[in-house]
């Protein structure tokens, strides 16, 4: 009995909640679409709004552009106004002219008109004229007897004879003038050149003396069984001559580069005491390296200091290789030096570019230290080497021609030919061999000695002057002066010598008396 009420309890229960949960739902429900009419209606709102808004942003863009639009068309129609307004001035201003040219081409016509009047009447004067001078003609003739013809042949043959004979003496006025004004000009010239550019002749030879303190280095220097200087014969191709003479070693070789290198390397040897094979070959080498950078360091200050710019590399260690080299006892960079300075000198005489002038001296015998040397001349050879280097044609020209293998071509090259040839023939620049110096002296005198009349001869400043002493009473002055010709014909003919031989004829009276 309590079961069922209990279970009819739950059941009310369940009922009762269930009833009760189906109402809040429904309530809820209600709830929802009210909120969601609510939601609806204020998003249709909104979307009013906005829509509103749009359709105002619209309308004002819509505006803005019309009045754009409207003000570029306003700028259009103003700027169609001005170039209508332009077009009708430039019509008036035609209209204008073509009035004027109106009134001008009436003008022309008129003048036209008037000139070939004025034609007619110069016409009708010019035939007047013609048979009035026609007329004078034949009256002319009649009282000369000739043709106006053979008259005119006359008169022209006449002026042409006398015009010729005065052009023919101005012409030898000028021509001697010219002479004596170019000798005079070209000793000047040269004159000054010399003795602005003052040089120091330094003549080279083929030993060199190493001075030691004593003699006991000697036997180090030959080292046992003579290795030693074998050794240092054989790395530096120099011969090494140890004699009897006191704290000394003569060096002995054509080359100056390597008698320069045996003797820095004895230098070094003796200073650092160790001497045997190994240590000499060492201080060769290191030697010969310092010589090939002290070379190239030459090259360059030699052209800093002759201002000679842009020079190929190649070009400056040659140039550098000169100083260890001679020719005819003269140093080569010395002489090449003195040449570009007097090529500057002269040049600047001449008004000519001092610059090439100096450039084309120092490099005019460039030839003559060449590594790969050919069978040709010096002067040829420099001149491949230095178009080899891009140097200028009228260098290169200069330098090729300076002992006239080539056509000189430029002004430069005889001026580079020229002060070569003052270079070498100074008064001890160069040094020949002694005893070829001596037969050519000896010869020299001799010559002078066949004539008749000749009393004594002497060759005095190096064989560039020949004093002839001649008998009063056998030789007359004009003989004296023709005898001065005949020797010098007869040495150039007969002789071979560097630079000129002045020669000097003496013819004096003496009287002679004495007093006891």
């Amino acid at each position: 009995m309590e079961q069922n009420v209990l279970i009819f309890a739950l059941i009310a229960l369940v009922v009762g909640i269930t009833l009760g949960i189906v109402a809040a739902a429904t309530f809820l429900k209600k709830k929802l679409e009210k909120k969601s009419r609510q939601l609806l209606e204020e998003a249709k709102e909104k979307a009013e709004v906005l829509k509103k808004d749009k359709i105002l942003q619209a309308k004002e863009k819509f505006l803005q552009l019309k009045a754009d639009h409207e003000k570029v068309i306003q700028k259009r129609n103003n700027e169609i106004q001005r170039t209508e307004s332009r077009v009708k001035q430039k019509e008036q201003q035609l209209n204008q002219k073509t009035n004027e040219l109106k009134n001008k081409q009436q003008e022309v016509d008129r003048l036209k008109d008037n000139l070939s009047k004025q034609l007619d009447i110069v016409e009708q004067k010019q035939q007047e004229l013609e048979k009035a001078g026609s007329e004078q003609v034949k009256q002319l003739e009649a009282i000369a007897h000739l043709s106006a013809e053979e008259a005119k042949a006359q008169l022209i043959e006449t002026l042409t004879a006398e015009a010729r004979t005065e052009a023919s003496s101005q012409i030898n006025d000028i021509l001697e003038e010219a002479k004596i004004n170019a000798n005079r000009e070209a000793k000047k010239i040269v004159i000054e050149t010399i003795q602005r550019t003052a040089a120091e002749h330094a003549i080279e030879n083929s030993v060199s003396v190493f001075n030691i303190e004593n003699d006991e280095i000697k036997g180090r220097i030959i080292g046992r069984e003579g290795r030693n200087i074998r050794a240092l014969e054989s790395l530096t191709g120099i011969e090494i001559i140890i004699d009897d003479s006191p704290d000394a070693i003569i060096l002995s070789g054509f080359d100056p580069i390597r008698r320069e290198i045996a003797r820095l390397s004895l230098h070094k040897l003796v200073t650092d005491g160790r001497i045997h094979p190994a240590r000499i070959e060492e201080v060769v080498s290191k030697t010969s390296a310092q010589i090939d950078q002290e070379i190239i360091d030459t090259g360059k200050r030699t052209l800093i200091d002759l201002g000679i710019h842009g020079v190929h590399h190649e070009l400056v260690r040659l140039i550098g290789k000169m100083k260890y080299r001679s020719s005819y006892g003269q140093n080569l960079l010395q002489h090449s030096k003195e040449v570009a300075k007097l090529c500057a000198t002269m040049a600047a005489e001449l008004g000519l570019n001092q610059k090439k002038a100096k450039r084309a001296g120092l490099l005019h015998d460039i030839g003559k230290v060449a590594e790969n040397e050919e069978e040709i001349p010096h002067a040829l050879l420099g001149m491949k080497i230095a178009q080899k280097y891009k140097e200028k044609p009228d260098v290169c020209n200069a330098i090729g021609a300076h002992h006239d293998e080539i056509e000189m071509e430029t002004l430069i090259s005889p001026i580079v030919q020229v002060c070569d040839a003052i270079s070498g023939a100074r008064p001890g620049a160069r040094r020949e061999v002694v005893e070829a110096y001596i037969q050519r002296l000896n010869q020299l005198e001799k010559l002078a000695l066949e004539y008749p009349g000749v009393v004594k001869t002497y060759a005095v400043q190096a064989g560039r002057e020949l004093r002839v002493i001649v008998g009063a009473d056998k030789v007359t002055d004009s003989e004296a002066n023709q005898l001065s010709m005949d020797l010098t014909k007869k040495i150039q003919d007969e002789m071979t010598y560097p630079g000129q031989i002045k020669i000097t004829v003496i013819r004096e009276t003496r009287a002679v008396n004495y007093a006891k």
